[in-house]
């Protein structure tokens, strides 16, 4: 099962490739996602990386965390289970 990684503080300009290869300096990545608004299509500034186990996640953590990408200090940690809104 992959670890997700929340990673925090991007750039509004950085790319899913920019990420992965950074991440990659870590260990595998299974998948990258920037996370966009709706309605621009822009990135609100953070995303998930998955990673195939806890060693490699556990690294990519301590590498980037407060990793100083751009202007930008990241920040990188396990991401929180995403909990549904029930709308009623």
């Amino acid at each position: 099962m992959d670890i997700r990684i929340y990673v925090g503080n991007l750039n509004k300009s950085t790319t899913q490739d920019e990420i992965n290869t950074l991440f990659a300096q870590a260990g595998t990545v299974s998948s990258v996602e920037v996370v966009k608004d709706k309605g621009s299509g822009l990135s609100k500034g953070f995303a998930f990386v998955s990673m195939p186990n806890q060693a490699e996640a556990d690294k990519a953590i301590t590498m980037f965390n407060a990793y100083a990408m751009g202007e930008n200090e990241l920040k990188v940690n396990v991401a929180k289970p995403r909990i549904e809104v029930v709308k009623a």
